[in-house]
């Protein structure tokens, strides 16, 4: 159990991948990213009408799978993806069920199918989370000026456009909607303000 354990700890040592090829300088670690859509979810989720116990697992959970599978980033054009994305989720499904056997915790594996199938409102807020701390992230770049735009000339994307075009009309939930929308416009006014 014990190596099992710090087998889960990867995360801390992984890096987000869609940071990387933007060449964003010291890009975050996917449990940074968890912990960050964690806050998130205790944020807004005593807004809803969840069950936020739920709700904080999930996104405890969410990119566990990420321990086997690397963080594979999403792309905007399909065709500019690694891995489409049900090869990237039969691949998380199988790393799920590796993982959850290994630490011996059944509940890690309905958590995070849960989350992947979006039935629940629980599930919703925590995808929507997900979702906005990538748009937020991606500004908090964008105002820090984190990354050189000239080094991204051959992405198909000017600066950090495709962080919020891989987010566009994703959200399950008005708070998201509603969050995403503020965020992309301080997004556009710290770009705009730079030329």
């Amino acid at each position: 159990m014990i190596n099992e354990l710090i087998k889960t700890l990867q995360l801390k040592d992984e890096k987000r991948s869609g940071q990387q090829l933007y060449n964003i300088e010291d890009p975050d670690s996917i449990a940074a990213h968890s912990w960050s859509v964690s806050l998130l979810t205790l944020i807004y989720g005593t807004k809803s009408d969840i069950n936020l116990e739920k709700a904080l697992k999930m996104a405890i959970v969410h990119d566990i799978p990420e321990i086997e599978t690397g963080d594979i980033a999403k792309r905007a054009n399909k065709e500019n993806q690694e891995a489409s994305d049900e090869e990237k989720e039969q691949n998380e499904l199988n790393a799920i069920l590796d993982i959850s056997k290994n630490l011996r915790r059944n509940e890690i594996r309905q958590l995070w199918k849960d989350y992947n199938m979006k039935n629940t409102p629980e599930a919703k807020l925590v995808k929507d989370m997900d979702l906005i701390e990538t748009s937020l992230t991606a500004l908090k770049n964008q105002k820090e000026q984190n990354y050189n735009p000239e080094d991204n000339q051959d992405l198909p994307y000017n600066n950090l456009d495709e962080f919020f075009e891989t987010c566009r009309g994703q959200f399950n939930t008005e708070t998201g909607k509603k969050l995403f929308h503020e965020i992309e416009k301080k997004y556009q006014q710290s770009k705009n303000s730079e030329l």
